[in-house]
């Protein structure tokens, strides 16, 4: 198996991981969802760091972000399948 570009917990996630160094838009990622041990494949719109997050879906504004199976925060801005998903776009419930 290649090796994937982004990680994802759980199949209703609407976010992963990017585990590789320089990705860059245009990459048709190979994505692992660590759950059920099943891949799919996501075309990043942009260059994403390694560590950020990527969205995995349409995400609109207000709509709570979901990484790890666990509620993480919302979307402040509309976010577009494929792209960095951050804290430009991204802000905690707590404040």
């Amino acid at each position: 198996m290649p090796i994937p570009q982004c990680l994802v917990h759980a199949p209703h996630d609407s976010c992963g991981v990017i585990v590789v160094e320089g990705l860059k838009g245009g990459t048709d990622m190979l994505c692992l969802i660590t759950e059920n041990d099943t891949t799919f494949n996501l075309k990043a719109l942009e260059d994403i760091p390694i560590g950020h997050k990527v969205a995995l879906k349409d995400i609109a504004s207000g709509e709570t972000i979901i990484k790890y199976g666990e509620d993480i925060g919302r979307a402040i801005a509309p976010i577009k399948k494929g792209t960095h998903l951050h804290v430009h776009n991204v802000k905690t419930k707590r404040w």
